[in-house]
């Protein structure tokens, strides 16, 4: 007769993450099968290594118990993840209305003709963290594309950046250049203004020796101010 036959046994191994100096557990679920109180009782090859809650205990008919197994902290990983460690799972009728306090390791014996189920389950070790799947195409975990279309998003980000420095001095050039230019419209009309006002008062200064000289000299000095007051105008406008 085996465990089997009176408790279902979910997973049927024990498999720990395994990580170097850390602590990990896995659980077992025992459902009872029959209408009967089975008693069970949880050994193993390594005690010192494991920590069975509760490594013993009673199942009423038709219920399940879950039993928690810890591995202490291990300071390196076995050869190839590959572990020699075994448990040994038993199990028996036991008579009705019996608590796990009145279990004994007698419950166990198999003489007189007691019937002991067994079932023995093997330890499985599997990366805690296991590396990330390596996508196609690709090498040696990252593909040259991804490669390539990092270092481009890295230049066009350098590339944005410099840009936007070199943007702001252009703007303030440009604001700069358009002062500079307006002035020298404004001079450059001033300077023509200037220049018609001369020629105008050449022209009548003509006039006037043609017509005879009186008056000449206090109209000659009333226009020669008043050019001298438009100049400075509009050289101070500029």
């Amino acid at each position: 007769m085996s465990t089997g036959d009176l408790l279902s046994i979910q997973p049927t191994e024990l498999k720990f993450p395994f990580e170097v100096k850390k602590q990990s557990s896995c659980s077992l679920q025992l459902t009872n099968k029959t209408d009967k109180y089975v008693a069970f009782k949880v050994k193993t090859t390594n005690p010192k290594k494991y920590c069975v809650r509760p490594n013993a205990g009673i199942v009423l008919p038709g219920t399940t118990c879950d039993v928690t197994v810890t591995m202490q902290a291990q300071k390196e990983a076995p050869p190839d993840m590959q572990c020699k460690d075994k448990f040994l799972l038993q199990s028996v009728v036991a008579p009705d209305g019996v608590t796990p306090k009145d279990i004994t390791p007698e419950m166990f014996n198999k003489e007189d003709g007691k019937v002991v189920g067994e079932f023995k389950l093997r330890v499985v070790y599997f990366p805690a963290n296991p590396p990330s799947p390596v996508p196609e195409g690709s090498d040696e975990g990252s593909s040259p594309r991804a490669s390539v279309l990092d270092n481009g998003n890295q230049n066009t980000s350098l590339f944005d950046a410099v840009s936007r420095s070199l943007e702001e001095p252009k703007e303030k050039s440009s604001e700069a250049w358009s002062m500079i230019s307006k002035l020298t419209e404004e001079k450059t009309s001033a300077l023509q203004q200037s220049q018609k006002l001369h020629r105008e008062l050449d022209l009548f200064i003509k006039e006037l020796s043609k017509n005879g000289g009186g008056g000449f000299s206090l109209l000659f000095v009333v226009l020669c101010g008043l050019l001298g007051i438009l100049v400075g105008y509009f050289i101070r406008k500029t």
